[in-house]
């Protein structure tokens, strides 16, 4: 065989050296598997579909988690911050480490090479077994196969569509490599997701630690939003196919049957999931005997109606674990945003501006007082009991510890609480934890449902299959009709950014459809996703990240050493730990502590570029003509973005 570049490589099938698993945990890797002796059973096949499971969840390290995906957005911040905020700092890479690469054929060839195995041997009636798991375990493939791309999708927009094995030969795999539209993208992983829906189950062995068909029915709902929502919005730019200066070429796409057909597709597969009746009760306490509040950190969640998808760990047997819950009694690193927290309404159905209930933030506990019960449920309160320990318990402070450590500190004084076990995470005294991890909710789908709907009509109004949906979420969050909520909306006192599309205001009722995703998904790191299908950031410019009042509260005379010394030391001054007043306002501002150096003292900026993600600049020598004149690939660079080593856009 002879040699090419190892980036295209992937492409093609190569040596295949496998692993596989056993009750769902890794056994050794085998020496030498070959698909002679290898993929003809129900175990080989279920050992192979899990082993390349590649879904969000609790890592196993020292961290917040999954809790952390939302950070660098207006709804969580973490002490330090991410370079797609200041224009000319991410920059396009020359290479980047294979498995770290977004344009990355490994997972995809992975599932390629089973499917073309598999689906012979299946039709021909050649594999042993329990038929319908044999075909369950397919469908999980060509889940696996949808949702690596659909992770492309999100990156990259146009991608290569790849739907088999290829040979080893250069001039093949660069022929391969031509980019797609992005909606032929979408409409390839919908038909993924509906080879998977057909084949798949909802019982089988391994319960809903593994993919089941509920799982598939919320991704294509997920992807087909995705895609509606990013032809809409950004419609008649470069970022679309047939859009002017796409650099795609010419197209003969019509944009408004592919909205469509994306919006139709969501709504069909939402409904299915969510007339199923799944969501959990709310019966209003603030513990583990709240089963609305319990499914995000039991240490099994088998028995969760509304959590279709989770991980489970195993400390004391195969020393699977993780930090989340340890992190989560400290501050972990992150924190609600102010502007988030703003966006929570009061128990009357009214924004924080239009009720006569809201009482002010000049205390935490006046922050949350009369608000809606998923702020009440997911945001820590002074001094919360973390545990059920009898005796020395551990609460969550006072003063939240905005002055710790970074790896550790509450970083707006706003504490996540979604995720918050009863007295688990302690165990063993080494902060490690053994929750579960929660990895696709069944709310999702009703959520979906309503913005399609509304999408539909556009932005007036939404169906009544919608409005039913509407009303399960509204009414487990103990809020009253949407209605009230849309009529007291005034969108120029909002500072969501879900306000706007293409730097626009919205309806007042779609706008509220996002207010209600926005707080029903808290910490489940979907923020960053519905903004950019939004367009939701082109109006970014000098954000400022904000926390807790500290300046004109409670607190600010609650950081005191024993000797009574104030410890909070404004910006301005050597070793400052907090903003200053003066400059900075009354609220705390995380990013505006050390004018010094910090480059984000001026705040979030957005430039369009960063909508899709570049793609480096490797692949485009080896899919070259002329490895001298980068213009000769087969490629091309996304939007914005420069076709050289360390190039940036937007300053």
């Amino acid at each position: 065989m002879k040699t090419v570049n190892k980036p295209i490589f992937w492409l093609a099938l190569g040596l295949v050296a496998l692993s596989s698993c056993n009750d769902f945990l890794d056994r050794e890797p085998l020496d030498r598997v070959t698909p002679d002796n290898f993929l003809w059973t129900e175990d080989d096949l279920a050992s192979y579909a899990v082993k390349h499971y590649d879904f969000p969840s609790h890592a196993e390290r020292y961290d917040i988690g999954r809790w952390a995906e939302d950070n660098h957005t207006d709804n969580q911040a973490t002490a330090s911050y991410d370079d797609r905020w200041i224009p000319g700092q991410w920059r396009v890479s020359e290479s980047i480490k294979e498995d770290d690469d977004p344009w990355n054929f490994k997972k995809i060839r992975a599932a390629n090479y089973f499917l073309e195995i598999v689906v012979p041997r299946f039709n021909a009636g050649e594999l042993q077994g329990n038929e319908t798991n044999i075909k369950h375990y397919i469908g999980e493939v060509y889940l696996e196969r949808a949702w690596d791309y659909f992770k492309r999708l999100e990156k990259f927009g146009d991608f290569p569509i790849v739907r088999s094995t290829l040979p080893d030969e250069k001039n093949v795999l660069i022929e391969a490599s031509k980019r797609q539209p992005q909606n032929e993208v979408a409409r390839f992983i919908i038909s993924d997701l509906d080879s998977a829906i057909m084949l798949l189950s909802n019982s089988i062995p391994g319960g809903k630690n593994r993919i089941t068909r509920n799982v598939a029915l919320l991704i294509k709902s997920r992807v087909a939003l995705y895609e509606a929502s990013w032809l809409t919005y950004h419609k008649g730019t470069n970022r679309v196919p047939g859009g002017p200066g796409w650099p795609g070429g010419s197209s003969d796409i019509h944009i408004d049957q592919e909205i469509a057909y994306f919006l139709g597709e969501c709504k069909k597969a939402a409904s299915e999931l969510a007339d199923q009746g799944l969501l959990a009760d709310n019966n209003g306490q603030r513990g583990m005997d709240n089963p609305y509040f319990a499914q995000f950190s039991l240490e099994s969640m088998e028995g969760c109606p509304e959590i279709l998808m989770w991980r489970q760990y195993n400390k004391d047997e195969f020393n699977i674990k993780h930090g989340a819950t340890s992190y989560i009694t400290t501050g972990g690193n992150t924190g609600f945003t102010r502007q988030f927290v703003e966006t929570f309404l009061c128990s009357d159905g009214k924004p924080v501006y239009a009720s006569p209930d809201y009482k002010g933030d000049a205390s935490i506990d006046k922050v949350r007082e009369n608000r809606e019960s998923r702020l009440d449920l997911f945001m820590m309160k002074p001094n919360e009991k973390l545990d059920e320990e009898p005796t020395n318990g551990h609460t969550w402070p006072e003063a939240p510890l905005i002055l710790d450590i970074n790896e550790v500190k509450s970083v707006t004084g706003y504490g996540l609480r979604k995720g918050l076990a009863a007295a688990t995470y302690h165990k063993g005294g080494d902060q490690t934890s053994i929750e579960g991890c929660p990895v696709f909710r069944a709310a999702e789908a009703y959520l979906n449902y309503i913005e399609a709907s509304c999408m539909e009509n556009g932005g007036n109004s939404i169906d009544g299959k919608a409005i039913q949906y509407w009303k399960a979420i509204r009414d487990r969050a103990k809020l009253p009709d949407y209605s009230v909520t849309v009529a007291a909306t005034d969108l120029s006192k909002e500072s969501d950014w879900g306000v706007y599309s293409a730097g626009q205001p919205v309806s007042p009722l779609l706008y509220c459809i996002r207010r209600e995703r926005r707080c029903e998904m808290v910490e489940e790191g979907l923020r960053m996703m519905d903004l950019r299908r939004w367009r939701a950031l082109d109006q970014v410019k000098n954000y400022q990240v904000e926390g807790v009042n500290l300046w004109e509260s409670n607190l600010k005379d609650a950081y005191k050493d024993k000797a009574g010394k104030n410890l909070l030391i404004e910006q301005g001054n050597e070793s400052s730990n907090v903003s200053s007043y003066a400059e900075s306002g009354k609220y705390l501002r995380p990013y505006q502590i050390a004018k010094k150096n910090n480059l984000m003292w001026d705040g979030y900026n957005w430039c369009d570029a960063h909508y899709f993600t570049p793609i480096a600049i490797n692949h485009f020598r080896i899919t070259a003509s002329n490895a001298d004149d980068l213009t000769t690939s087969t490629l091309y660079q996304n939007p914005g973005w420069p076709l050289e080593a360390n190039g940036a856009i937007g300053y």
